[in-house]
């Protein structure tokens, strides 16, 4: 994916690469900024899911209670994530 992103880039003075154009895509921070929600986000979601089975397995509550606590810490999870990626798009502007 990055080589053909890769294909559209035009080196800018500055040492960034935009596309062309007045309100250009900076694909090295739309790179970063999916790099980070993927490995965020697996994070995210991995501790959501182990503290959720950890929690129902610690006080026998059941497998419907295991999943309700999976979803409801994966909403938490996604709540997070969402927060986090928006300020990491301010830091790292999409666009110039």
């Amino acid at each position: 994916m990055i080589l053909v992103l890769g294909m559209f880039n035009h080196p800018m003075s500055d040492g960034e690469t935009l596309v062309s154009g007045k309100n250009g895509i900076n694909f090295r921070n739309l790179t970063t900024v999916i790099s980070l929600a993927i490995l965020v986000g697996s994070e995210i979601f991995g501790v959501a899911l182990a503290a959720a089975w950890a929690i129902a397995g610690w006080w026998n509550l059941g497998i419907v209670v295991e999943r309700g606590l999976m979803g409801l810490f994966s909403l938490i999870g996604l709540y997070g994530l969402v927060v986090f990626l928006r300020k990491a798009v301010s830091v790292e502007p999409l666009t110039r």
